[in-house]
């Protein structure tokens, strides 16, 4: 027994003081004149196709935002892109509206809401692409 409490007792005479000058840690002293890796550099597959298409302005490159409609007649429809022949576009008709009315639309057919405003499918252009 006396054994291992002097065994302890070394050990811990042995021990850095939790606080000890070499415990801290100075690496943001160091690395102040460092800066931060670019995201660009650390990224894979899909992000990194998303990052390299905001560098190069699209902001939207999974085309997500919403469409504002257009003047909505049947001679200027909104237009809506579609990488597809078909594509399943909702409509807010009016600002205060607690639904959406949705329809199908199809390539060449321009369609009429029943708010009145006429939408048309176009051939959306690839947004990964470099130009």
């Amino acid at each position: 027994m006396a054994g291992v409490i002097a065994r302890t007792a070394a050990t811990l005479a042995r021990a850095r003081p939790p606080f000890a000058a070499s415990s801290l840690h100075t690496s943001s002293v160091r690395a102040a004149d460092k800066l931060m890796p670019d995201p660009l550099d650390h990224a894979t597959g899909l992000e990194r196709k998303e990052l390299e298409a905001i560098a190069r302005g699209n902001d939207d490159p999974f085309m997500m935002k919403v469409l504002k409609r257009a003047a909505g007649t049947k001679d200027q429809p909104t237009l809506i892109p579609s990488f597809h022949a078909e594509r399943l576009v909702g409509c807010v008709c009016h600002e205060d509206a607690f639904y959406i009315n949705y329809m199908w639309l199809y390539k060449g057919e321009p369609k009429r809401c029943e708010c009145g405003y006429w939408f048309k499918l176009t051939k959306a252009e690839d947004p990964f692409k470099f130009k």
